[in-house]
């Protein structure tokens, strides 16, 4: 999503955003983020940093919810925030997505935040499970190594 990508007031909230995260190779989904762009976390002790591995946790993760739409979406200057609810685990789950580009547009950070507390940890443990070998999976609280 870059800045001349951003969304326009008929579109729905998170349309750019998911047109990304659904993108099917690696090198297409690399192509909208910065080279050492970063993901920070609630579902995980540290960041996961460049699109290779964001990738790999959005290929994992994306696949997860039983449910999920953005319901706001907000952009002002180089940054973008979407509020989203949905269900996991056939629970309640809900979340905000802030994405910051850099001078060229290219997304250079995500802070991805999960709520509430018990579904952080639940959805902490099953995606540090399905990203065995691709991403270190102590960095999710509750996943067994």
């Amino acid at each position: 999503m870059t800045n001349a990508e951003r969304v326009t007031s008929d579109e729905a909230p998170g349309h750019v955003w998911l047109e990304i995260v659904r993108r099917p190779t690696k090198e297409t989904f690399a192509a909208a983020f910065a080279t050492d762009v970063v993901l920070d976390t609630s579902i995980s002790s540290q960041a996961i940093v460049g699109p290779t591995a964001i990738w790999h946790f959005f290929e994992a993760s994306r696949t997860m919810y039983d449910t999920i739409r953005f319901t706001h979406e907000t952009s002002v200057g180089s940054r973008t925030c979407l509020e989203w609810d949905g269900k996991f685990q056939a629970r309640d789950i809900a979340g905000t997505t802030v994405i910051a580009f850099d001078a060229n547009g290219a997304i250079k950070n995500i802070q991805l935040f999960h709520r509430p507390y018990e579904q952080v940890i639940a959805y902490s443990t099953e995606l540090g499970r399905r990203l065995k070998g691709k991403i270190d999976p102590s960095i999710f609280p509750g996943t067994v190594t």
